[in-house]
């Protein structure tokens, strides 16, 4: 009895020692790949700077940058030389969207005095004197929170500054910024004065996109939406030479400040960009997954020459496919179609010939029992379990090549994209920037509802057909 134990113990015993050696050495490998991933993901955090993001963030421009999204700005620009220029009161600084008539928070005391009243109270003096330019000086006052009345002058250097302040120029509260050529003064979110040797700039914050409808050099001016719509019921005409509902038509298209007729063409451009490189790449990925497919191309060439042109075209991202279309067709749409089709061939070509490959052999072979040649095998035994597939896959790309349109859009191809960058390069138009987005948002939305539709109507009929 012993002389069985002793080996059936010394078994257990190298097993276990097997086990122990294997385990040790599995967790060897993990401490090392764990080692590699944290000493990676350091390097990556230092090189990439992200523990001097801290030091980097300006929550101040944060907050001057949403402000832009959600409030616009009325611009009140008053050189010290009137004789040679005029006063400017602006929306947004457009010189387009000069104010006809003289808003009311904006009051001429004197013939050298102008008074700029904020919402929260605060008021800004501004002093010019035509035949003296730099005798010209603002008074800042009736702020909540700033108890102090400050004066800005321009001293004989030409160099503006706080009266009280030359010999201590640090002692300046926060909101008061003194370089050599400009005073840049903050007294609260809603309000900025610009003070230089040349002129006095006032921005003046109100929250909501002004002019959103119609803007104020047309003769809906003062017309709010349901105001003018109103209108179309209505026997007599704004303007003689056209009805009033084309009348509003016309100046909500062709609104100057806001775009939105060009805006909507170059959101349907973006959609069309996204469709029709989504269609082309169904249309040529779907035949060439069977040439890639085991089950159904034999020849082993043919495979392997497939499914490296499905790598070649996936394997470069549209963006550089659309400098590469950019060049050939110059800018328009169908630099973005050709961009995202051969990306989206190579992508769904792969993913259809892998679904191919793993369809079920009893339908293909059922089929095949009746005597039908291989078009008919793969027609009625392959694509019947393959086509739910397909079309779940390639409304998900249609969904995604929308947002991808707009950044094909942005390098060049048109669209939605380019009315992005213009408003981003301006460095202002951010509100027109959070409309765009807006714009953008909605049709996802509306093309995810719409997807989500078609593969109930699709589907389920496609999968009973087969």
């Amino acid at each position: 009895m012993s002389d069985v134990s002793i080996p059936l113990r010394d078994k257990i015993y190298q097993d276990n020692i097997h086990v122990f050696e294997t385990a040790s050495k599995k967790a060897k490998q993990t401490g090392i790949i764990f080692t590699v991933v944290v000493l990676y993901f350091l390097f990556a955090f230092f090189s990439l700077g992200v523990d001097k993001i801290a030091e980097k963030w300006n929550p101040e421009r944060a907050s001057f940058l949403a402000l832009d999204i959600y409030a616009h700005k009325d611009h009140f620009k008053m050189p010290w030389k009137k004789t040679e220029n005029k006063l400017q009161i602006t929306l947004e600084g457009n010189l387009r969207q000069e104010y006809k008539v003289t808003p009311e928070w904006a009051e001429k005391s004197d013939d050298n005095k102008w008074t700029v009243t904020f919402k929260n109270g605060g008021k800004v003096d501004a002093y010019y004197f035509p035949d003296n330019p730099l005798a010209g000086y603002a008074v800042m006052y009736d702020f909540p929170g700033v108890e102090e009345i400050f004066t800005f002058r321009i001293n004989e250097d030409k160099r503006p500054y706080v009266e009280g302040y030359e010999d201590r120029v640090e002692e300046l509260p926060g909101f008061i910024r003194q370089t050599k050529n400009k005073l840049e003064v903050r007294p609260s979110l809603f309000s900025r004065i610009q003070f230089t040797k040349s002129k006095i700039e006032i921005h003046r914050f109100s929250r909501g996109w002004k002019y959103f409808w119609f803007d104020n050099n047309g003769p809906l001016d003062g017309y709010s939406l349901f105001g003018a719509l109103s209108k179309i019921f209505s026997g007599d005409r704004i303007v003689e030479e056209m009805s009033n509902a084309k009348l509003i038509w016309v100046e909500f298209t062709e609104n100057e400040l806001w775009q939105h007729g060009k805006a909507w063409y170059a959101l349907l451009e973006t959609i069309i960009m996204a469709f029709m490189g989504t269609l082309i790449a169904m249309l040529v990925g779907f035949p060439l997954a069977f040439l890639a497919a085991y089950n159904i191309t034999p020849l082993a060439g043919v495979r392997f020459a497939v499914r490296r042109l499905f790598d070649f075209l996936r394997g470069i991202d549209f963006l550089v496919w659309s400098l590469i279309f950019l060049r050939a067709f110059g800018p328009g749409p169908f630099t973005g179609i050709f961009a995202i089709a051969f990306t989206d061939t190579g992508t769904l070509g792969k993913l259809m010939s892998e679904a191919i490959e793993n369809t079920e052999k009893n339908q293909k072979e059922g089929v095949e029992s009746t005597g039908a040649n291989k078009t008919l095998q793969n027609r009625f035994g392959i694509i019947p379990q393959i086509l739910p597939v397909f079309i779940s896959q390639s409304l998900y790309y249609l969904e995604s090549n929308t947002r991808g349109a707009v950044i094909i859009g942005a390098m060049g191809a048109g669209g939605i994209g380019l009315q992005f960058l213009g408003a981003l390069q301006t460095g202002t138009d951010f509100e027109n920037v959070a409309y765009y987005t807006v714009l953008v948002v909605g049709v996802v939305i509306a093309m995810d509802m719409f997807s989500a539709w078609l593969r109930k109507k699709l589907i389920v009929p496609f999968g009973q057909f087969g």
